[in-house]
C-alpha cells in the first residue's frame, strides 16, 4: 500500500475532487490518497466523488484551515 498527498489547499469546488480523479487511476487497489483542502464543500463532495467511483473516505480531519479527506482506493 502505498499513500500520497494531493495538495488542493486554496482551491475551490470542483478543483480538489477533479484533482483526486486524475491521481486515482495511477494507484493501485488498497492504496491512499490524502487530499488536503480548505474549501469546505469537500466534506460532501469526496464522500459522493468516492460512492458513485467504489472508493472508501478513511477519515475526514481537520488541521487548523486545512481539511484533510483520506480517500482508499477501492477495486
Amino acid at each position: 500500500m502505498q499513500r500520497q498527498e494531493i495538495d488542493a489547499r486554496g482551491l475551490l469546488c470542483p478543483m480538489p475532487v477533479i484533482r483526486l480523479q486524475q491521481a486515482a487511476p495511477a494507484c493501485d487497489k488498497g492504496d491512499e490518497l490524502d487530499v488536503l483542502a480548505t474549501d469546505p464543500g469537500v466534506r460532501a463532495d469526496i464522500p459522493a466523488w468516492c460512492r458513485v467511483h467504489g472508493h472508501e473516505v478513511v477519515e475526514i480531519r481537520e488541521e487548523g484551515y486545512t481539511i484533510r479527506v483520506r480517500v482508499r482506493i477501492g477495486g
